[in-house]
C-alpha cells in the first residue's frame, strides 16, 4: 500500500481488512480492499473509512454469506448515513454539500473475487498468458467517467428531458458542467435538490432545481472466479492511472520484487508527471502540497498478490489483518 499528497489536506483515504467478513466468527473470512478516492475535502472518504466495512459485515451476517446484493446495499447505506451527516451539519458547514468520493471495493471471499466501483479508480488484474509466458493486464472495474462515451449516453438516457446533462468545458466532458464522474458517496448537492441552495455556495449550485438526483451512489458490481494463472491485483485511484496505462502498471508489478511495489508504482506514475512538465522527478519532490495539485493528483495504490491454494480454500483461517491509509509523502 502506498500514498502521495497533492493536495493541502489529503482527500484519499483506503483500507485493506483480512479476517472474519461477518460479525459472527462462524462467518465468512476474506480480504476487503478500499480505495476512497476524496473531492472538495476528505470528509465523505474518510467516512466511507469508518462505516462502509462495517455495513458489509452487517449486512454479510444478515444474508448468511458475501453476495453482490450485500455489497450493493452496504454502498447504499453508506451513501444514506452520509447524506444524514450533511443534513445535520449543512447550516453549520454548507460546503459539506459538495464533498464526495468515489468508491472502490475488491473483496476475495469463499473463492470469488467481488469488485464494485462508483467513480473512476481502477482494480486492474496481471493474468499469466501461459502460451505467450506474459502477465497481460485485465482490467475488471468499469469507470464512471463522462470522458467515455458510454457514461455520457448513460446520463443522457437517464435525464431524456435534460440537454445540458453533460457538458464540454474547456475540453473535459462534465456532468452538469461542473463534475466528471456520474457516479459517487457524497456529493450531496448533486443527488437532492434541497442541498442545491443557499447557504451553499453559488459555484456549487446547479442554475435549475432537479428532482432526480444527477449522480449515483450504486455501484457497478461484478463476481467471478480467480484462476491459477491469476498473479496480482493492482488497485489505485485516478491519479495513478492519469500517468501509467494497465499495462504499464502491471509491467512494473511483473518485473519487481514484492516489497515495496506499490510505493513503486507511485514513483513510476509521478516520474511520468514530471516528464509531461518537462522538469525533473527531483525537483518534482521539492513542490509543496497544494502547489503539487497542479502537477499530479492524490494517488492510493494496493496491490494485492494472489496464491491460488489459499483462496481455493473456502474455509481458510488466516490471521486477521487491518490497516488504514490516509497520510504522507514519500522520497
Amino acid at each position: 500500500m502506498a500514498v502521495i499528497q497533492a493536495n493541502n489536506l489529503l482527500e484519499d483515504h483506503s483500507q485493506l481488512e483480512s479476517g472474519p467478513m461477518s460479525s459472527v466468527e462462524s462467518g465468512p473470512h476474506g480480504t476487503f480492499v478500499g480505495i476512497y478516492d476524496g473531492h472538495g475535502g476528505p470528509e465523505a472518504a474518510r467516512f466511507i473509512n469508518e462505516h462502509l466495512f462495517d455495513h458489509i459485515k452487517k449486512f454479510t451476517t444478515e444474508n448468511h454469506g458475501m453476495s453482490a446484493d450485500v455489497i450493493n446495499k452496504a454502498f447504499l447505506a453508506t451513501e444514506e448515513d452520509f447524506l444524514n451527516l450533511v443534513k445535520k451539519q449543512w447550516l453549520s458547514k454548507p460546503q459539506i454539500a459538495s464533498v464526495g468520493a468515489c468508491c472502490l471495493v475488491g473483496i476475495i471471499c469463499s473463492g470469488l473475487l467481488y469488485i464494485a466501483n462508483a467513480g473512476d479508480s481502477k482494480v486492474v488484474l496481471g493474468r499469466l498468458e501461459k502460451a505467450f509466458k506474459e502477465v497481460k493486464a485485465v482490467q475488471l472495474s468499469s469507470e464512471h467517467n463522462a470522458s467515455m462515451e458510454s457514461v455520457r449516453e448513460e446520463l443522457r438516457t437517464l435525464h431524456p428531458d435534460d440537454p445540458q446533462i453533460v457538458v464540454l468545458k474547456h475540453k473535459v466532458w462534465r456532468v452538469k458542467g461542473i463534475i466528471q464522474i456520474s457516479r459517487s458517496i457524497g456529493d450531496a448537492y448533486l443527488k437532492k435538490a434541497e442541498f442545491n441552495k443557499e447557504p451553499l455556495l453559488p459555484k456549487f449550485r446547479v442554475p435549475e432545481s432537479f428532482e432526480k438526483p444527477i449522480l449515483q451512489a450504486e455501484p457497478a458490481i461484478s463476481v467471478q472466479k480467480l484462476h491459477p494463472e491469476d498473479q496480482f491485483l493492482i488497485f489505485a485511484s485516478d491519479g495513478l492511472w492519469e500517468h501509467l496505462s494497465n499495462q504499464e502498471a502491471v509491467d512494473i508489478v511483473n518485473s519487481c520484487p514484492h516489497s515495496g511495489i506499490a510505493r513503486k508504482l507511485v514513483k513510476a506514475a509521478l516520474r511520468e508527471a514530471a516528464k509531461k512538465r518537462e522538469m525533473r522527478y527531483s525537483d518534482l519532490k521539492k513542490i509543496d502540497r497544494g502547489v503539487r495539485r497542479h502537477f499530479h493528483d492524490d494517488i492510493t495504490v494496493v496491490v494485492l498478490f494472489l496464491d491460488s491454494h489459499l483462496i481455493s480454500r473456502s474455509f481458510w483461517r488466516g490471521p486477521s489483518v487491518s490497516i488504514q491509509a490516509a497520510g504522507g509523502g514519500f522520497s
